[in-house]
């Protein structure tokens, strides 16, 4: 009997931290409207890649839980089934996960992504972005997306992400936002 109201007290405990860090991280969100934060981070083939090299285009900046497993394989296919439609209107495509230089490798080599896919090894992108989830053991990045216009302001935020679909929908976007290649 006493052990279970221990059980329970402690559930409702690490529930409600959940909840509560669960809200702190998405309250740190940026919002349409403000700048995106920069990032200093390696891809794939160990290239230091930035946000403000992008400056002047759209970037599509995708967050996604780990290389290789099956909603993250649907999502970045997606993309790269659509790289031309994408880079037809001057579109960058940038995949963030907290997996290493090698995993992202194996991962873009497997199913030829044809765009950077960036090691955010020490989460500091993910929690700049109000993304990271911490699962105790682990942190994974949730799978989020922002839409980041010319001027390096988020024009979109896409907090619930269907893998399957998702490139499409922010083509979709893109395009009636405007955007098409600069010249």
């Amino acid at each position: 009997m006493m052990r279970d109201v221990v059980l329970s007290a402690g559930l409702t405990l690490v529930l409600g931290l959940g909840y509560t860090w669960l809200n702190a991280a998405r309250a740190a969100q940026p919002a349409a409207g403000q700048i995106a934060p920069d990032f200093r981070l390696q891809d794939q083939n160990g290239n230091w890649r930035t946000l403000d090299e992008f400056k002047g285009k759209w970037v599509a900046l995708y967050f996604y839980p780990k290389a290789d497993t099956p909603g993250c394989t649907k999502e970045a296919c997606g993309f790269r089934d659509n790289i031309f439609a994408f880079e037809e209107i001057g579109a960058t495509i940038l995949g963030v996960s907290i997996d290493a230089i090698k995993d992202q490798k194996k991962f873009a080599e497997k199913y030829s992504l044809p765009f950077p896919l960036l090691a955010d090894i020490d989460g500091k992108t993910a929690e700049a972005y109000g993304v990271m989830n911490n699962l105790g053991i682990m942190k994974i990045a949730r799978r989020q997306s922002f839409l980041i216009g010319p001027d390096g302001k988020i024009a979109k935020h896409y907090d619930k992400v269907d893998p399957t679909a998702h490139s499409k929908e922010v083509l979709a976007d893109l395009k009636a936002l405007g955007a098409k290649k600069a010249g």
